[in-house]
């Protein structure tokens, strides 16, 4: 009869050395790369420890995440221990991974100029069929911290609530505002709802240390800057 080896097994270890043990005594930054892959494997096979397994995995590669992230499914499940669920869960989490440093590096970016937002939103809003009002929250350097949309409408307008713009401002910690919307029509005249609201933001911002340093509106033929027409 084969004897289970129970401290081959997470639970089996002292409390300190459990990989998800660690992780909420310590925190996420107190794990190696081993032990975080452990947590995704689970647990390991009838002769290793999940974070052996890990440590085998990760040596096959140098010990590079990088070169981690391009194994196939089909190159993990060669791994004794590792199945098919396993495989995905390591792909997915680093796929993972991945999206969120792109994410990181294209929110990171400096703006500079009425150029700079209008390539923000150009791609995502100059075919649409209706409006969207959409605000970017800077920091102290001009950078973005990140792009929030603030309502959608309908093909002639839609509804801005200023309570909003800066309840996520202030959630973000923002140093600075940047209204964007966009005119499915091509016109890229501001009408006096546009002009109401900048005015109405512009007034609030100052009250609240939160400048609004422009306002762009987006079509397929360009963009109008409030900032650059000196309205704002």
């Amino acid at each position: 009869m084969h004897v289970y080896d129970f401290n081959k097994t997470i639970k089996g270890w002292a409390e300190d050395d459990r990989p998800r043990e660690k992780l909420l005594l310590k925190g996420k930054a107190a794990l190696s790369d081993a032990e975080l892959v452990a947590i995704l494997i689970g647990s390991g096979s009838k002769n290793q420890t999940a974070v052996e397994l890990a440590q085998e995995i990760l040596q096959s590669v140098g010990n590079k995440l990088n070169e981690l992230g391009k194994l196939t499914i089909s190159d993990l499940v060669k791994f004794k221990g590792i199945g098919e669920a396993k495989a995905i869960s390591i792909a997915a989490a680093l796929e993972l991974g991945l999206r969120k440093k792109e994410e990181t590096i294209h929110e990171k970016k400096k703006i500079g100029s009425s150029k700079d937002v209008f390539d923000q939103f150009y791609k995502s809003m100059s075919d649409l069929p209706h409006e969207e009002f959409w605000i970017l929250l800077l920091n102290r350097a001009n950078k973005i911290i990140t792009k929030i949309c603030i309502s959608r409408g309908g093909v002639s307008g839609t509804v801005t609530d200023i309570r909003l713009i800066f309840k996520h401002a202030i959630e973000n910690l923002a140093s600075g505002i940047i209204l964007c919307h966009n005119h499915p029509s091509g016109n890229l005249k501001p009408s006096d709802a546009d002009l109401k609201i900048t005015k109405q933001c512009a007034e609030t911002g100052r009250v609240m240390d939160i400048p609004v340093l422009d306002h762009i509106i987006v079509s397929e033929t360009g963009f109008f800057s409030f900032a650059d027409e000196g309205i704002i």
